[in-house]
């Protein structure tokens, strides 16, 4: 550092005048003695009195620095509120001030300061409405709880020339959160997750790649329009923010939707990086972000890669945030949707008790809304489970049952990807007619090649088929669209039936125990464990799982899992290891 520097923390203050330019074309000896007057009466002595200090000054601007974050917001409360009053009876010729504050490292030299604290407090200053302060994430942490003003979650922000995004808290002259514009009259939001996605900013200062960045933004909205689950806001209504520094809560109200996706792009060289994140436009809160930085090889190949990898985070956290609301919820307050959510894990489970409350609460999500597509084949899934393990009597009625949800939920939705993929398993797994099956899901697959159970359903399929190297692919890129699926476990133990009938019988072992940590009660895990350990001779191992499975199963026998796991490729041979393991006759 050179000679006279310093580094130091430091609050850091940008103000400047809305609309300056305008108000000295219109009058300039007036502006000038107005905003003199203003300071020499009012603001230069709020900023002495909270112990502040003015580092320099610009035609319309001012950059402070004080001792500590809390000084630094009280001074600005006080000159914005002051400057209400002194502006009431102002009509055009009002002066009004924008105003950013940040905590962060300064480099001082002499009177002067530099670096990223001062300029991420003019670029916070810059998104700031009139009359309004907006403040970084590390100078709401120090003041928040000790000041009395109300600040409301702004997200994270993509700034001018700030490498990364900063997450900002805004504070509205009408009133702070409670009645900030739109807050007072926001519409209900729907039931399902409703998401808008913004157009990507471009950072690069390429023109052309104002193109990649539409691009993006258009992609992410048609793939997000694949998920049923999603209410998406068409592109036009979108892009009418494109360019504008709009508070999120404000532009969500203004969509009527719960979530956002925004983003930005930037180019150097023959690299690109587009940041992206997933907000909460109720409230502001950050829900993911991710950068992606690739090689220009083959531009459109890299928006391709680079929307896919957005849609897989995005539509996972999505619902993640939604099953955490709903979870909030009383259960008089639950609606259609907030059901099916709570149901969904529930069946990826593979207990009993998980099962029958998941099929309660299809069940009643299907009479509140008898339209719900996906209720329907969530309960197709739930009691299809159900009778591979016996659960709910009679192993025919359940099954036919379970296909008459799936064919009801594929005609009230033929393009519904998830209803399609119920009606599929059931054809292959229950009817054993694994080519209608098949042709199900990559109907599926075709309208929605995103979806996670798209892809576990075609890896039932090619286990089926007896195709293990496909169904590992499909097993992978499940994995990859939605790591923390609720079904995870099931396409693992699907997964588990392929490498048992490899004669793989360590590793079906192995991926039992994977199971078994996440769903203890699961039956497969047992039947499946059982059976291995036995083929290997551990046949002490077997007979504490065979003892296991009939506490879950009580009564379960040879004949029985015939009957139930007549889908299973070289079923015989399976019986024969639980036969070795104990399971009687």
């Amino acid at each position: 550092m050179m000679e006279g520097t310093q580094r130091r923390l430091a609050a850091i203050v940008s103000a400047d005048v809305v609309g300056y330019s305008r108000l000295m074309g219109r009058d300039e000896a007036g502006t000038l003695r107005r905003l003199n007057a203003h300071r020499s009466e009012h603001i230069d002595p709020l900023i002495a009195k909270h112990g502040g200090r003015i580092v320099k000054t610009t035609g319309d601007g001012l950059l402070l620095e004080f001792p500590s974050v809390v000084a630094a917001v009280e001074c600005c409360l006080a000159v914005q509120m002051g400057m209400a009053e002194r502006n009431a009876a102002a009509g055009d010729d009002a002066i009004r001030f924008r105003i950013g504050v940040h905590l962060g490292d300064v480099i001082v030299e002499g009177d002067d300061i530099f670096g990223d604290g001062v300029n991420i407090a003019a670029r916070l200053q810059e998104i700031s409405e009139a009359d309004g302060l907006v403040i970084s994430s590390n100078a709401h942490d120090s003041v928040e709880g000790r000041i009395e003003a109300g600040f409301v979650g702004g997200g994270e922000q993509e700034l001018k020339n700030i490498a990364r995004p900063v997450r900002v808290w805004r504070w509205s002259m009408d009133g702070g959160p409670a009645t900030m514009a739109g807050d007072a009259e926001a519409p209900p939001l729907p039931d399902k997750p409703s998401i808008a996605v913004l157009p990507f900013n471009n950072m690069s200062g390429d023109p052309e790649q104002e193109y990649f960045a539409d691009g993006i933004s258009e992609d992410i909205i048609m793939e997000l329009s694949r998920f049923r689950e999603f209410l998406v806001i068409a592109r036009n209504s979108s892009f009418v923010f494109k360019g504008k520094s709009i508070d999120i809560k404000t532009i969500a109200h203004e969509l009527g939707v719960r979530y956002l996706v925004q983003g930005s792009v930037r180019k150097a060289e023959n690299r690109i990086r587009v940041n992206a994140q997933l907000i909460d436009g109720t409230n502001g809160d950050h829900l993911w972000g991710e950068r992606f930085d690739r090689d220009l090889a083959d531009i459109f190949a890299v928006q391709d890669e680079i929307t896919v990898a957005i849609i897989a985070a995005i539509a996972p956290r999505s619902i993640e945030a939604e099953l955490r609301r709903t979870n909030a919820l009383t259960e008089a307050e639950l609606g259609s949707w907030d059901l099916l959510l709570r149901a969904r894990p529930m069946v990826g489970l593979h207990d009993k008790e998980n099962n029958e409350q998941a099929q309660n609460f299809l069940t009643q999500a299907i009479e509140l809304d008898p339209g719900n597509a996906q209720a329907l084949a969530w309960l197709c899934w739930a009691r299809g489970i159900g009778s591979i393990y016996g659960w709910g009597g009679d192993i025919k009625v359940e099954r036919k049952a379970a296909k008459s949800f799936a064919l009801r939920a594929v005609a009230l939705d033929p393009d519904d990807a998830v209803a399609r993929l119920a009606l599929g398993i059931y054809y292959a797994y229950h009817d054993n007619e694994i080519e209608q099956g098949s042709a199900e899901v990559e109907t599926a697959l075709r309208l929605n090649p995103n979806l996670a159970w798209g892809h576990g359903a075609a890896l039932n399929i090619m286990i089926l088929k007896g195709d293990m190297e496909a169904a590992r692919t499909h097993m992978e890129t499940a994995s990859q669209l939605s790591p923390r699926d609720p079904m995870w476990t099931s396409w693992l133990l699907t997964y588990n039936i392929g490498v048992y009938v490899a004669g793989h019988y360590e590793e079906v072992v192995e991926r039992a125990d994977e199971v078994f940590r996440i769903s203890p009660d699961n039956p497969a895990v047992f039947r499946q464990r059982a059976a291995a350990l036995a083929m290997l001779g551990r046949s002490e191992e077997a007979r504490q799982d065979i003892d296991r499975l009939l506490e879950l199963i009580p009564g379960n026998t040879i004949s029985q899992v015939r009957e139930q796991l007549s889908f299973f490729p070289d079923l015989e041979r399976f019986l024969e290891g639980l036969r070795k393991a104990g399971l009687p006759e």
